[in-house]
């Protein structure tokens, strides 16, 4: 009975892990799953382009991604996916350290920063990194934070969109603020 028992375990464990692996390995589409998120997402989710180094954070409330696609075009179409939809826009932010690093330090840097201001243009604030990197922290114990890692190999090269009510501005709240103190 032992025996029969300890086989049970051990099959279980190893189904288990075979499970945990395959989901691991499989492909997803991360633009349709994007696609289906954003409509739930709102004010204080986040949506997060990065590098392959980026890591796998582990909060409850954080999705990865995979996009097998130049990092430019994944920062292209995620940007114009915020920009179509109707009950949110993006605070845009990068990592402080990408506006410091020359050239000489990691070849290709000129051109990848160049490329991206054409794709989000002055709308980005950079931020040093770990600061980014606990705002997402915090977030993700709340809200949802989609993260969608891309095959580039430079540091530095997160971009954060905080999504902020679209049809709702801070002065509007603020006067509310006030009227609610009264």
């Amino acid at each position: 009975m032992k025996r029969i028992t300890f086989v049970i375990i051990v099959f279980f464990i190893v189904s288990c892990k075979m499970d945990t692996q395959t989901n691991l390995s499989q492909a997803t589409d991360w633009k349709a799953e994007l696609t289906a998120k954003l409509p739930y997402l709102g004010h204080r989710n986040w949506i997060v382009i990065t590098d392959m180094a980026y890591p796998l954070q582990s909060g409850s409330g954080i999705t990865t991604l995979y996009a097998d696609e130049p990092y430019e075009q994944v920062l292209k179409q995620v940007k114009q996916m915020i920009d179509a939809a109707p009950h949110v826009f993006a605070h845009t932010y990068c990592d402080k350290e990408l506006g410091l690093i020359p050239e000489a330090d990691m070849p290709g840097v000129t051109a990848f920063r160049e490329k991206a201001a054409q794709i989000y243009g002055n709308e980005v604030v950079p931020i040093p990194h770990e600061q980014l990197i606990a705002r997402l922290d915090e977030a993700g114990k709340l809200f949802n934070v989609v993260i969608v890692k891309t095959p580039l190999t430079m540091a530095y090269t997160s971009t954060f969109f905080e999504l902020d009510c679209n049809y709702w501005s801070a002065d509007r709240q603020q006067r509310l603020d006030d009227a609610m103190k009264q």
